[in-house]
């Protein structure tokens, strides 16, 4: 019984490290950038779009911060689906297996 209880430590100290790693990439951002810089696009570790800025040289003046809104947006709510679809398709394979908070696969 000391091995099932040392599995079961180690599968705990697992899912502590994961919610770490989770929490530390949803605070990781990194901007990639088009045009010479011009559009730049910052997305946490996640995959989260978190900011979109283009050079107002681009559009007109008045219009860029609501288009980089906009983008943004657009950008969170197809990740959204992606998920959906993907939680979909994982429940397909699982058979309805529930995993236990704060883990997910691909682990």
């Amino acid at each position: 019984m000391t091995n099932l209880g040392q599995m079961m430590k180690q599968a705990q100290e697992f899912q502590s490290k994961m919610t770490e790693m989770q929490e530390s990439l949803a605070n990781f951002e990194v901007t990639g950038s088009a045009a010479g810089g011009m559009v730049q696009a910052t997305l946490n570790g996640t995959g989260e779009a978190r900011r979109v800025k283009i050079d107002p040289s681009l559009v007109a003046p008045d219009d860029a911060e609501v288009l980089e809104d906009l983008i943004v947006a657009a950008f969170n709510d197809a990740k959204a689906k992606v998920e959906a679809h993907r939680a979909e398709k994982m429940a397909e394979i699982t058979g309805g297996l529930r995993l236990p908070p704060g883990m997910s696969l691909p682990f």
